[in-house]
């Protein structure tokens, strides 16, 4: 019996890897001859490049700054003519210093790490995670550490974050990186589970801003100001802004789109670079799984791509909560799911004995799958 393990971490409890190590022991339980494959998954933000790496991307370190200015050391996935950044090892949330900086953080570091991916031997094609973004400034950032000017009304350099977008006159893009321009650019991907647009009522400021910290007072000149920079890199069009994904990771994902990007699913960009599709090709039963089951799961995040690239083959989960019906969960394809709370006195238990709950929860999918019966929450029953 061979079982492939894509889960992702349970956040607040679990990282991936000990997610993974609990469900093997899981499988292993029920049949200790299983050959059990670990495949590393994540949807973008922060533990791309470790998926990458534990896949066989050669990691190499890249100095950048971070989201305040501060030097931080960055990694670079690369294999053969692909390469890979993530904007949360640059200069996410996780690279804050001293706490939110809603204004003043910016995109700068994963410019940096762009453009240092691009100058490697060879490469053809760069995915760029986006996710745990700390900044809303566009991706301002990131385009002048990829030679574009943004001048103030003086013909200065504006300064980082949301509050130097605020000052911007004019936009320059001759200094744009010439391995960006062209018939031969260097392809790239945008890997997010965001399907926002740059502005409004569902854009970058207003959803995901006060997860960063802006204030209901700052986002409506926040969005004002990323709908000036807007308005100048996109004189009479009004392409890019509105695309789905131009709002991820505070308007990251529309400087990318600007510069031609593609914009797909985390998910599915993380699993193809890792080689998903052959591993799960043998494969008798998919496991994967995340925190919680949600909405926000049908939105792209990691089960739904795992059971989506499973191609069929049988595809259970574990989650440390369930908030979706059997009904949507077949649906997305996966034939069966147990929620950790199911097997717990409470949720606060739940949590406190996250490993333990993973092993006995992913013992009892293996044990129904063997036996032809998978028990929805709720005694729906499906195989």
């Amino acid at each position: 019996m061979r079982v492939v393990l894509a889960l992702d971490k349970f956040k607040g409890t679990l990282t991936a890897s000990e997610v993974t190590a609990r469900a093997r022991r899981g499988v292993l339980r029920v049949r200790p001859d299983a050959d059990v494959v670990p495949v590393a998954v994540a949807d973008g933000g922060d533990g791309t490049i470790d998926a990458l790496v534990a896949a066989g991307f050669e990691a190499v370190p890249v100095p950048v700054v971070g989201p305040t200015g501060r030097p931080v050391q960055a990694r670079i996935a690369r294999h053969g003519d692909l390469a890979a950044v993530e904007l949360a090892d640059c200069c996410g949330l996780l690279r804050l210093p001293d706490g939110p900086a809603p204004l003043d953080a910016g995109t700068g570091g994963l410019g940096e790490a762009i453009r240092a991916a691009i100058r490697l031997d060879g490469i053809r094609e760069v995915a760029v995670g986006l996710g745990g973004s700390a900044s809303t400034d566009g991706g301002a950032g990131l385009l002048q550490a990829l030679g574009v000017s943004l001048l103030d009304a003086g013909g200065v350099p504006i300064a980082a974050g949301a509050r130097g977008v605020a000052t911007v006159a004019s936009i320059d893009w001759t200094g744009l990186d010439p391995r960006l321009r062209g018939p031969d650019a260097v392809t790239l991907t945008v890997a997010s589970d965001v399907d926002s647009p740059l502005l409004g009522p569902r854009g970058a400021a207003a959803v995901f801003g006060p997860q960063k910290g802006l204030t209901s007072d700052d986002i409506p000149w926040v969005d004002a100001a990323l709908t000036r920079l807007a308005d100048l890199a996109e004189p009479g069009s009004r392409a890019a802004r509105t695309l789905p994904g131009a709002g991820a990771a505070g308007g990251t994902g529309w400087a990318l789109l600007t510069l031609g990007a593609a914009v797909r699913p985390g998910v599915d960009v993380v699993l193809e670079l890792a080689g998903f599709a052959d591993l799960v090709a043998t494969a008798d039963l998919v496991i994967t799984g995340e925190g919680s089951l949600d909405a926000q799961t049908l939105t792209g995040k990691t089960p739904v791509g795992v059971a989506r690239a499973a191609s069929g083959r049988p595809c259970v989960a574990v989650c440390g909560r369930l908030g979706l019906s059997a009904a949507q969960l077949r649906q997305v394809g996966l034939s069966d799911t147990l929620p950790l709370t199911a097997l717990a006195r409470d949720a606060e238990d739940a949590m406190r004995r996250a490993g333990p709950l993973v092993e006995d929860a992913v013992a009892t999918l293996v044990g129904r799958f063997l036996s032809g019966v998978g028990a929805y929450a709720g005694g729906d029953t499906s195989h």
